[in-house]
């Protein structure tokens, strides 16, 4: 059993005036913490010397209560490792305190805005990395060696600056890094005085919520879209208006009849989610001049434009904004990996200060060191020759993919396959329900989302939205088998 190498000073408060004599006090302490669980087996607990210290007593009631419990089998001495509570105590042996029961203190009450997000589908993959997992990377693929060497060069001899306080639009030549590369890759206009590091999407629109908009406010929301977007507009207790799409993107002016009064749009116009067509550039300027003319905001997501297939896709929508109506979310999840937790926000000049007093009041400033090092990893070639390299990996496998499917399970289902990204969408027959086949999946090791899911009112088919660029040939293979055969039985008990 593996001991805990450090310990710590237990929170006992003795009373030196009660009748029990102080060492039975430090008994009875560690008995109870012990049998409750508070001390685990192996865990190792102060010296006698260190704990009288602390304590500010004689080391005599520290070493006979010891003693006591050395005797009684709670703790042993380990040479060389001091003193631990003994791994021999019997799990069976542990009694935490019973919590009061449903019936006497009633059921937690959790607020109306997570009741609203508590009434929408599950994540049923939330914490799983089966095949097909939407939005994983080729994480075998990322260059770690390369990474871990840019970490430890600012781990090793961090200045001042990076262990404290930090300001909350994040470490200035990171911001640089990104603005350039924005302004390269995407058209994207920006300095980085406009860019705001995050933890990632959710948490920048978390930050958008709270700095532009009030609970009740109306916000577009593309149909089917993102179920995370979802979750945070209703967390922040604003109204999402689904607005369905067509091949050209979001349909505007249905839009515009649906809630022409709405505070903002979110979309994801360069590789709509999940579905994957781009938005044309004129439905583009419908969306910008509305925008103006209502001075509602357009949160624009380009969570993986950076892998395209076929031709150069259109720039940012932000590129083409001129009333700084746009907000542009970014991050480097899909890029690189996803428990990195970078992202980031380019925010119209005039919006710069209330998000920085929004991100101050929620959590101050993003961390220091990953951002370091990411703005060498970029200044330095390497996240560009990674894009490269995963984007002809990510293009290989969703051809992969297409053929297994295809051949699997032919004119039954029809795979909505656009020229980027990461995953597809495969439309099933109607009257699958994909929520319950999906569950299936999941005991079967197989990572799915259900189109259903991404749906606010009514989905109007079921299908499956499944991720390529975290699995491989052979998995692939062996995951289309499988799902076939569920769908088979899916079929048969309709």
């Amino acid at each position: 059993m593996t001991r805990v190498r450090g310990s710590f000073f237990p929170p006992i408060a003795l009373d030196v005036r009660a009748e029990r004599p102080l060492y039975r006090q430090l008994y009875d302490w560690y008995q109870q913490a012990i049998l409750e669980g508070r001390l685990r087996p192996g865990q190792r607990v102060p010296s006698t010397r260190s704990l009288a210290q602390e304590l500010k007593l004689s080391r005599i009631p520290v070493i006979t209560a010891y003693e006591q419990l050395h005797s009684e089998g709670y703790l042993e001495t380990f040479k060389g490792a001091g003193t631990a509570v003994a791994a021999a105590i019997p799990r069976d042996a542990f009694s935490p305190a019973k919590p009061v029961s449903d019936a006497r203190k009633g059921k937690p009450r959790a607020s109306r805005r997570l009741r609203q997000v508590m009434a929408l589908p599950p994540d049923l993959n939330a914490e799983t990395l089966g095949i097909f997992r939407v939005s994983l990377p080729a994480l075998d693929h990322f260059p770690s060696d390369i990474w871990a060497s840019l970490v430890a060069r600012h781990a090793r001899n961090p200045c001042r600056l990076a262990l404290a306080y930090g300001g909350p639009m994040g470490h200035l030549p990171f911001r640089e890094a990104i603005a350039e590369y924005l302004g390269a890759a995407r058209g994207v206009r920006c300095d980085a005085s406009q860019v705001m590091v995050v933890s990632g999407s959710q948490h920048g629109l978390s930050i958008i919520t709270r700095a532009l908009l009030d609970p009740g406010d109306a916000v577009w929301m593309e149909e089917p879209g993102y179920p995370g977007a979802h979750r945070a507009f209703m967390m922040a207790d604003v109204r999402p208006v689904g607005v369905p799409v067509d091949q050209n993107g979001l349909m505007v002016e249905e839009g515009i009849r649906r809630s022409d009064h709405a505070r903002a749009a979110y979309i994801t116009p360069s590789h709509q989610y999940p579905l994957g067509m781009t938005m044309s550039a004129a439905r583009r300027m419908m969306l910008l001049n509305w925008a103006a003319k209502r001075r509602a905001w357009i949160i624009e997501d380009d969570y993986d434009s950076e892998y395209r297939f076929g031709s150069r896709p259109l720039g940012a929508v932000q590129g083409m904004d001129q009333g700084d109506r746009v907000i542009y979310v970014g991050t480097f999840s899909k890029v690189l990996f996803p428990s990195l937790r970078v992202g980031y926000l380019v925010i119209p000049r005039d919006l710069v200060p209330l998000f920085s007093m929004a991100r101050d009041a929620l959590d101050l400033f993003p961390s220091v060191l990953f951002q370091k090092a990411l703005a060498d990893f970029i200044r330095e070639g390497h996240f560009a020759r990674h894009i490269r390299r995963m984007r002809m990996l990510y293009m290989g496998r969703r051809e992969i993919l297409v053929e297994a499917l295809t051949a699997a399970l032919g004119q039954s289902v029809e795979v909505v396959s656009a020229d980027a990204g990461m995953h597809l969408v495969c439309l099933l027959p109607h009257g699958i329900n994909d929520r319950r086949l999906c569950a299936r999946a999941v005991e079967a090791g197989i990572s799915l989302i259900p189109l259903s899911t991404c749906y606010l009112g009514k989905p109007n088919r079921p299908g499956l939205v499944m991720g390529y660029g975290g699995t491989d040939r052979k998995d692939i293979e062996t995951g289309v088998l499988r799902l076939a055969q569920i769908l088979r039985t899916a079929k048969t008990h309709r």
